[in-house]
C-alpha cells in the first residue's frame, strides 16, 4: 500500500517519527507542497493508495486525476481543503483528528488573553533595552494594564475548546459567558448560555472558538460589533475567516475594540495588504495554537490510528 504525505513539515518538522505510518506501507513525505499548483500536486500524488494532508488542498479535479486513491486522512481537524462530498462519490473516506489540540489551542487563547491585558513581551524588551535601568521610578508601563477578575467572558463555540478556555478564565474569577448551537449540560457547570446578542453587549472579552461553516463566516464584522461593548477584547485563535478584518481593523484604530489577540487570519501566510498588519492594539501571531510537541504527537497518534483502521476495514474519525 502507498502512503503520501504531501506537507509534512509542519507537523514534524523533525521533533517526531513517522515509524508508525512506515510500518503501514510504502511511504513517501513531502515537506511541502504548492497549495495552489495542482499539477504538483497530482504529481506527487501518483499512484498512493492514502493521501496525509494538512493544508495542502485536494479537488474534484485532483480526485477525478488520481483514480487510485482509496482513503484520505487529515493531519488537522478541519477538513475543508478536501472536497468531501465528491470524495463520498467516489466511495473514498476521508477522516480527521478530532480532539487533538484542546488543551493547547485553549491555553494559547488565554496566553492571547493575558499578552492584551499585561504586554509582558513588549515590557520584558523594554528593560533588556535598559529602560527600567535609567527610570527615576521603581517601575513603568507603556500600556494600560487589565485585570481580568470580576471581567465578562462571552465565548462563541463553546464544545471541547471552549469550554475548556471557560474553565481557566472561571478560574480567573471571570463570568463566562457561552453561545453554541448545540448546548450540553457539560457547558452549564462552566459558563451560562445565551444569545448571540446578548453574549455581544454583556461581554468584555469575546473569544471565537467555533467551527467554520457557511453559516459563521464573517461572523465578526461591522454590525456586530456595534452591538458590543465599547472597548471589548477579541480574541481569535480557531479560523480567520470568521471575522470581516477590514471590519475589526476599523474598530481597532476608532477605539471601539480596545485590542484584539489574533492567531489566524482570512489568508495565511498573512498578506502584506491585511488591514489588520497596521490596525491599534492588534497582536497577531503566526497560527500556532495548535503546535506543543505534545499537541502533535496526538495528531500523528491518531492519523496512524486512522490509517491503521481503514486497511482493517474499520474507518474511524470519518468526516464524509
Amino acid at each position: 500500500m502507498k502512503i503520501v504525505v504531501l506537507d509534512g513539515y509542519t507537523e514534524n518538522p523533525g521533533d517526531l517519527s513517522w515509524k508508525g505510518l512506515e510500518e503501514l506501507g510504502e511511504l513517501t513525505v513531502y515537506e511541502r507542497t504548492s497549495l495552489t499548483d495542482e499539477q504538483e500536486i497530482i504529481d506527487r500524488i501518483g499512484n498512493a493508495e492514502i493521501v496525509l494532508t494538512n493544508k495542502t488542498p485536494i479537488s474534484k479535479g485532483i480526485l477525478d486525476a488520481c483514480p487510485n486513491i482509496k482513503f484520505i486522512a487529515l493531519l488537522a481537524t478541519g477538513y475543508n481543503v478536501v472536497d468531501v462530498a465528491y470524495a463520498r462519490e467516489k466511495a473514498i473516506p476521508v477522516s480527521n483528528v478530532p480532539a487533538y489540540g484542546t488543551a493547547s489551542v485553549s491555553q494559547y487563547a488565554i496566553a492571547l488573553l493575558l499578552e492584551v491585558c499585561h504586554h509582558i513581551g513588549h515590557h520584558s524588551q523594554a528593560v533588556l533595552e535598559g529602560r527600567w535601568e535609567s527610570c527615576k521610578d521603581f517601575c513603568f508601563w507603556d500600556y494600560p494594564l487589565i485585570e481580568l477578575e470580576g471581567k465578562t467572558i462571552g465565548i462563541i463555540g463553546f464544545g471541547r475548546i471552549g469550554q475548556s478556555t471557560g474553565r481557566v478564565a472561571k478560574a480567573l474569577g471571570m463570568k463566562v459567558l457561552a453561545y453554541d448551537v448545540y448546548p450540553s449540560d457539560r457547558g452549564r457547570t462552566i459558563g451560562e448560555y445565551v444569545e448571540l446578542d446578548m453574549l455581544l453587549g454583556s461581554s468584555d472579552v469575546i473569544a471565537l472558538h467555533c467551527n467554520l461553516t457557511e453559516e459563521n463566516v464573517g461572523i465578526i464584522n461591522r454590525e456586530t460589533i456595534e452591538k458590543m461593548k465599547d472597548g471589548v477584547i477579541v480574541i481569535n485563535n480557531a479560523r480567520g475567516q470568521l471575522i470581516v478584518e477590514e471590519d475589526l481593523a476599523d474598530a481597532l484604530n476608532c477605539g471601539k475594540v480596545a485590542a484584539a489577540g489574533l492567531d489566524v487570519v482570512s489568508t495565511e501566510p498573512v498578506r502584506g495588504d491585511n488591514p489588520l498588519l497596521k490596525a491599534k492594539n492588534c497582536l497577531i501571531t503566526p497560527h500556532i495554537s495548535w503546535a506543543p510537541v505534545e499537541s502533535r504527537q496526538r495528531i500523528m497518534d491518531c492519523s496512524v490510528e486512522n490509517v491503521r483502521a481503514f486497511l482493517a476495514g474499520e474507518e474511524v474519525h470519518v468526516v464524509n
